[in-house]
């Protein structure tokens, strides 16, 4: 079967202009800029040594002081990439020109108040604003939806996302110490790529927990999503397995009313090195029998699927894509699923 799973480029070259020089821009954005052949105009930092290193590397042109710096020189295409921490967003946002195109690390703000502060800059300012959640761009996420987009697998009735690996933590200084670790920087991922398929659930139930022995807010989590009665949508995440790799597990499971499809997120497994990813479906055959098939394919969620929010952004901007799939706008709606999350962790369950 072929299936059709990477994305689309943009017909129009529009240079790009990096706000913030962190590892995850080293790692993924600009690996990711250079596989689908994007300009990659200017770079900016607050430290801007490591902007100057970063286009050292990758031979970007400019090395701005500032964003005020790199917006007054920027080509009147440009689009925006922002991949500092939440914090920062409102006062980066306020200095782009009216009208400009920007993609927004995740998470939109560091709770639902200040994702409804992004998206009333973005809307007043007229931004054409997204969110870069990878993960719905991810080579066996796009390869899943187009098999139940076509409905090989029938109705979706079961949707599991489960994580247990050792994640070093002290890889990501920035958001270690956040208050709201594991659920607004790492499950956001996942229920942003739930709600992709099945819309906005009807409410959650949630538990985020820490390690006993660690300072961190929170490292593990399972998060119901209600869907309704004859769907059961579940995240279950450990970040401290670190009982060797055996027993490590990463993988998206759907199950539909013909057929299942299973994702192997390797990429987490035996972090940072980790392992290939693995794509599997099994659909009913006209004797009613089931026979999983793998089907190889190229890439993974670090760095592809960054190549892929950057082309929705700028196919939307140019007019070649009529919908900008993790606009501000739809992404509220993931902030909120989140902020109902630590709600419901506050809350607890039924006393017994």
């Amino acid at each position: 079967m072929n299936i059709p799973y990477k994305p689309l480029l943009p017909e129009t070259k529009q240079p790009i202009i990096i706000i913030g020089a962190s590892g995850i821009v080293k790692d993924a954005h600009l690996p990711a800029y250079k596989m689908a052949g994007f300009t990659v105009f200017g770079i900016t930092n607050r430290t801007i040594a490591k902007a100057h290193d970063l286009a050292k590397d990758f031979e970007i042109e400019y090395v701005f002081e500032n964003v005020a710096e790199a917006v007054k020189n920027a080509p009147s295409n440009a689009v925006y990439d922002i991949t500092v921490l939440p914090d920062q967003y409102i006062e980066i946002l306020e200095q782009l020109p009216d009208g400009a195109a920007v993609l927004i690390q995740k998470p939109m703000g560091n709770d639902l108040a200040q994702a409804r502060e992004i998206v009333e800059v973005c809307e007043r300012k007229n931004l054409v604003a997204a969110i870069n959640f990878q993960l719905r761009f991810s080579p066996f996420v796009s390869a899943a939806r187009y098999l139940i987009n076509e409905g090989l697998i029938g109705d979706l009735y079961d949707f599991e996302f489960k994580v247990t690996v050792n994640t070093p933590w002290e890889l990501f200084p920035l958001i270690k110490e956040h208050p709201r670790l594991e659920i607004l920087f790492h499950s956001v991922h996942y229920i942003d790529c739930i709600r992709s398929f099945m819309g906005n659930p009807k409410s959650v139930m949630a538990k985020t927990a820490k390690h006993p022995l660690k300072k961190l807010s929170s490292s593990r989590s399972t998060i119901i999503l209600d869907y309704g009665e004859d769907k059961h949508v579940v995240i279950n995440t450990n970040h401290d397995h670190h009982f060797g790799p055996n027993h490590e597990e990463s993988y998206i499971k759907w199950e539909g009313t013909k057929g299942a499809i299973k994702a192997k997120m390797g990429l987490l497994m035996n972090y940072p090195d980790g392992l290939p990813d693995i794509f599997e479906y099994a659909i009913e055959d006209e004797k009613g029998q089931y026979e999983w098939k793998k089907v190889n394919l190229e890439g993974s969620w670090f760095p592809e699927a960054f190549i892929g929010t950057m082309s929705n952004l700028m196919r939307f901007k140019e007019g070649s894509d009529s919908k900008l799939l993790a606009s501000v706008q739809d992404v509220l709606d993931t902030m909120k699923v989140v902020e109902a999350c630590y709600i419901s962790n506050t809350n607890g369950g039924i006393l017994i």
